[in-house]
């Protein structure tokens, strides 16, 4: 079970965008990073947390 929750917590601190920060995450909003703009028909990668419940997505090199 803390497996479980510390990969969720991470997930939604440091990977998935929130609305109200503009799309950043909360350690995003921390550092200030900007949000993460991908290109339209840009090639996207898709890694898969806890068995494929949580999806991470970043720009492909």
């Amino acid at each position: 079970m803390r497996t479980v929750l510390n990969s969720y917590t991470d997930h939604y601190n440091r990977h998935r965008p929130h609305q109200s920060l503009h799309q950043r995450s909360p350690q995003a909003t921390e550092t200030g990073q900007t949000a993460p703009v991908i290109p339209f028909g840009g090639r996207v990668r898709r890694t898969q947390l806890l068995g494929g419940l949580i999806n991470e997505y970043q720009q492909a090199a």
